[in-house]
Parts: C-alpha cells; structure tokens; sequence
C-alpha cells in the first residue's frame, strides 16, 4: 500500500510517499481500496503540529475516505466486495487502502462520485450540527456565511438555503462568490471590496442579519459581529484565517446577542450513536436532492502537500481530494436509487 507519511512536524514539503505493508484485515473488519480522500484544513494543522493535539509520530494524515470494499473479515456480514463506502478513519486516510472495523462504514450516495463522498462529511456535518443543533435555526431568517467559497462555507450556504434561510455569502473572489450563489446564496458581498457590516445590513432590510457562521476569524469577525440583529447568534466555527478574533463584549451586550461555539468533532466522539443519527440526516438530505455537495478540485496522491497548501492558504473553490490512482479516475456516480448504510 501507498501512504503519505508524517515524520516530523514541520512544513508540508517535508511529507513523504512511500511504499508499506498491507494491514492484515481482522475477523471484523474490511479492507477499503481508497479511491479519494479528503483534505481538511485541520490536516496541515496535524502535520504541522499547530493543532491541540498531536498524534505520535510517524502518522499517516487524513480523516475522509471514500473507496470500494476490497477485503471482508470472516465475521462481517451486511458488506460485499466492491460495495461503495465513505468511512472517517481518525487518522491514515491519505493511502491507496485503509483497513477499519466493517460497523463505522456508511454506503455512498449513487448521487455522490467518490470525489464528492470522500470531502463531504467534515464540512456538512459541521454545518448541520451547527446550524441544527447549535443554533436551531429557523425558516425564514438571515444567515451571513463567512468564507463562503471553502468547503465549510459552502456547506453552510447549502444546509442554510435547504433549511430556508436567506443566504449572504462573503467571499473574496468572483470564483467563490460564483460557485456560492449555485449553491443557494442569494446575494454575494465581495469581502475584498465592500464593507461586509453595511452591506449585510443593506441586504437583510437594514436591522441585521439573524445568524453569521464563521470559519475564518480574523478582521472580518468583528464586522459580521456588528451586522447581527437583535437576539442576533454568532456562531463560530474556526480559523482559517489563522487569527482568533478578540470580539468585543459590548457588542454582544448591546443588542442581545449570543454568541455560540461549534466544535463537532469532539462531541461526534463523545456521541458516536447521536452523530451517526446525524450522519444519516445528511445523507438523506443528499438522497432527497436538498443539498449537494459541491465536486472536489483532484491532485494525486503524491501531490499531497500541494493540496493542503492550497487549501490552507484559501487558493480552492471549495474542496480537495486526493487520488491514489490516476486524477481522471474518480468515478462518477451511477443512476440508482439511493443506499445507506447501518451501523449497530
């Protein structure tokens, strides 16, 4: 098998492919041959040991796989061998095959090719926790999407729209902006020209925007802050950016604001039974057509560090994948009707 490898922390360029041995597949267990994983802005972290946590070293990054079933252990029943399937793996993703424990599989979407299925679940499982659960959105409001062409902005453009939410997507090229009022945004604010606050406000009728979701930080947060209407919920998410935003506490006193953290990560560890009942949401959602995942930018699998550079430095429209085979390989989806998978 072929792996990205992490020696050392340190920069990207210090990343390695190489060659390892197969892991054996356990009675339980199956073998996936990666046909696309996902890269996550959280990946460069790792591999750059500027996350809170750092795995032991050498690791193999990457969460999101998505692949065909290649290999069953002797006890696995419900799988069969060329089954399409997305599994989050923790950690070993960026491989030609992952072995993991045949109950944390979850069937792909025939509407979803593997680039699709393999960069969704970080993102719009973010947005969905977020919103959902988070910030009990309501039909009707106004959701100002921060960040808006990356892949966890654009989620929250669709799952905002699919929840009938007024979209304002913020983003800083025509690109971006583009590819956000495909996905549901209604009106787009160029974030490197315009004032956001003002022309938030001038866009939701003038007393402010309902939600912001932020996975950016930085300047910017302030000015989404102060775009919030009464009872106005800021909701954040991360920082791309690389800068954590010192919001100001009377802006959240004046107008009873709230402000709401997101970190879907770690309560989907904590509950592992409820994050698969959310999981299982998404993808109805997708099966039903409400939402759509937008088609990854591919690099190879030897391309890796370029690919987490770009997405690290917000040069994608959306998301990127890897690919352990050829580029042009990523298959597209079948028409079928849609599957889901079970887990115990």
């Amino acid at each position: 098998m072929r792996v990205v490898l992490c020696s050392s922390f340190g920069p990207l360029s210090g990343l390695t492919v190489e060659t390892q041995p197969s892991v054996p597949v356990g009675v339980n267990d199956v073998r996936v041959a990666v046909t696309a994983a996902g890269v996550n802005f959280v990946d460069g972290l790792f591999v750059q040991g500027l996350y809170q946590i750092k795995p032991p070293l050498p690791f193999v990054p990457g969460n999101e796989v998505a692949g065909v079933v290649a290999e069953l252990g002797a006890d696995v029943v419900g799988r069969a061998a060329g089954d399409r399937v997305i599994v989050n793996v923790g950690l070993g993703g960026y491989a030609s095959e992952v072995v993991v424990d045949a109950r944390r599989l979850l069937a792909t979407p025939d509407q979803l090719s593997d680039g699709q299925a393999a960069t969704f679940m970080q993102s719009y499982m973010t947005a969905w926790f977020a919103l959902h659960h988070r910030a009990g959105v309501r039909e009707g409001k106004w959701l100002l999407v921060l960040g808006a062409g990356g892949g966890v902005g654009l989620a929250a453009v669709d799952v905002g729209h699919a929840a009938g939410l007024h979209v304002i997507a913020v983003a800083s090229s025509d690109d971006k902006r583009r590819v956000a009022a495909d996905h549901g945004a209604e009106f787009v604010i160029d974030s490197s020209t315009e004032d956001v606050k003002a022309r938030a406000k001038e866009l939701s009728g003038g007393d402010g925007v309902d939600y912001v979701y932020d996975p950016v930080g930085g300047p910017q947060s302030e000015q989404a802050l102060r775009a919030l209407g009464e009872d106005g919920q800021f909701i954040v998410i991360g920082f791309a950016s690389g800068q954590i935003p010192k919001l100001p506490a009377n802006q959240v006193l004046l107008r009873n604001r709230r402000v709401t953290g997101v970190d879907w990560g770690a309560w989907a560890g904590r509950n592992p039974g409820a994050n698969y009942e959310l999981a299982a949401a998404v993808l109805a959602a997708i099966g039903r057509g409400e939402i759509s995942p937008v088609e990854p930018t591919p690099y190879p699998l030897e391309h890796a560090a370029q690919a987490m550079q770009d997405q690290l430095d917000r040069r994608i429209t959306g998301k990127a994948v890897l690919v352990p085979g050829a580029v042009s390989a990523i298959p597209r989806p079948l028409c079928r009707l849609p599957r889901y998978g079970a887990i115990p």
